[in-house]
């Protein structure tokens, strides 16, 4: 590689790093080995609850959760579709040791008192949990992806 390439490839790692993106892409080195593109991981956004931030879709029914942001002590700003607009009326993340947990309440629309008690998965960069339908008074397993 170049002297004056190398320098580059430097400056948008340096740059990726200090915005807390980490990628690596296959070369034609590394296709020649039967190396393949590094795994992707979970994007990593500032603050202790930051890779919570993004939309979640539940692929068994297009349910979506929109996390916008999250406080220092884990409140989150988020919303719900099913697939009309529905408010939360509790939005919350906790970490237990190396557990990120979110938990969210649903007062409206017929789902009063519906909760998703739901843990992150960084391996597989998902959330996956316990759906519990007041209503009905029935508990769901279920999983949430992050829409790209």
């Amino acid at each position: 590689m170049h002297t004056k390439n190398r320098r580059w490839m430097s400056a948008l790692a340096t740059l990726a790093l200090a915005h807390g993106i980490s990628a690596h892409p296959a070369s034609a080195q590394d296709a020649e080995k039967g190396r393949g593109p590094s795994t992707v991981t979970a994007p990593q956004v500032k603050g202790e609850f930051g890779v919570l931030h993004g939309r979640w879709v539940r692929p068994d029914g297009g349910y979506v959760i929109t996390i916008r942001s999250a406080d220092a002590g884990g409140k989150l700003d988020a919303s719900y579709a099913n697939p009309s607009p529905l408010p939360f009326a509790k939005a919350q993340a906790a970490r237990s040791d190396a557990t990120l947990n979110v938990f969210f309440e649903l007062q409206a629309g017929g789902y009063n008192g519906s909760t998703y008690t739901l843990t992150y998965d960084p391996s597989k960069d998902i959330l996956k949990g316990v759906y519990y339908q007041a209503v009905a008074r029935q508990r769901f397993e279920v999983y949430f992806v992050r829409a790209r």
